[in-house]
């Protein structure tokens, strides 16, 4: 006679918890509940290979990551979750001191509509309609409006990541004359030097082994957050935890930070593991190697 299905499930549910330390009979409970959650969890996507700096993901934020970023119950918990976040992310500043524009392809304004993947689609769309660039006075006059200073050679304002391909202009306004003065500066073979301030960021391998040591990080729907089966997990066990949001937009996931020093907070970790949530570290791991 065979077992119950729900017999053989909790029985594996219980090995597999004891082989990943949960030796406590309330943390088995807790990762045996976790990991039967049903939440509408999301593979996190790839960054959209776009002109439009903001498009990508915001992880140059987590260097200066500001305290009141975090939220949870206990101030002491998001501290050191805090600690461990500013670690993730190194910046580095160069000065160029001659710099072909025509590398540049993308910019940090906000665009009207997203998912442009050159400067040369963005130029001939709609949105760059007024931008008219037929003589080489015309490029001058449309590259003196986003750089003012441009005939006087003052620096331009540069960003890289290792989570994205491009090389962005850091300005925020003119982004249509901008690109339109560089789309015609390709296409007519000018050379355009200028020096330049760049700004590198990358992701910390020593800051993610060290984010990776101390915490299960986890992408978590919005709608957990009123779900009565993981918030009573959470928090009728006084589970220690700290939430980020990086887009504060809605039905973007946020980031849940457990500490695997306390036993409760990895028996939840490794059930919603289990249940379906996407490890962030796994996720930033892979974004660190798109630029190589």
């Amino acid at each position: 006679m065979s077992l119950p299905e729900s017999s053989t499930l909790g029985g594996r549910l219980t090995a597999l918890a004891q082989r990943l330390g949960l030796l406590g009979r309330a943390s088995r409970q807790i990762f045996a509940r976790a990991s039967v959650l049903r939440l509408p969890f999301k593979v996190l996507p790839p960054p959209a290979d776009s002109i439009c700096w903001h498009e990508g993901p915001q992880l140059q934020q987590l260097l200066h990551l500001p305290r009141g970023a975090l939220s949870g119950p206990v101030q002491e918990d998001k501290a050191q979750a805090h600690s461990a976040l500013t670690q993730v992310v190194e910046a580095q500043t160069q000065q160029l001191q001659s710099f072909d524009l025509r590398l540049i392809d993308g910019f940090a304004c906000t665009t009207p509509a997203p998912g442009y993947g050159s400067f040369e689609d963005y130029a001939a769309s709609e949105h760059c309609r007024q931008v008219r660039i037929i003589s080489y006075k015309d490029f001058l006059k449309a590259m003196s409006q986003p750089l003012p200073r441009f005939m006087a050679g003052d620096p331009v304002e540069l960003l890289q990541a290792n989570w994205r391909t491009r090389t962005f202009w850091a300005g925020e306004t003119r982004g249509e004359a901008f690109a339109s003065a560089i789309a015609y500066a390709r296409r007519r073979g000018l050379e355009v030097l200028l020096p330049a301030n760049m700004v590198r960021y990358r992701l910390s391998e020593a800051g993610l082994d060290n984010l990776q040591h101390r915490y299960h990080v986890l992408a978590m729907p919005e709608e957990a957050w009123s779900d009565p089966g993981f918030m009573g997990l959470l928090l009728d066990n006084g589970i220690p935890y700290a939430r980020l949001s990086l887009l504060k937009k809605a039905g973007k996931p946020e980031f849940l930070l457990l500490p695997k020093e306390h036993q409760d907070a990895t028996a939840l970790g490794e059930g919603l593991r289990l249940a379906g949530a996407p490890n962030v570290l796994d996720y930033l791991r892979q974004l660190a190697t798109i630029a190589e």
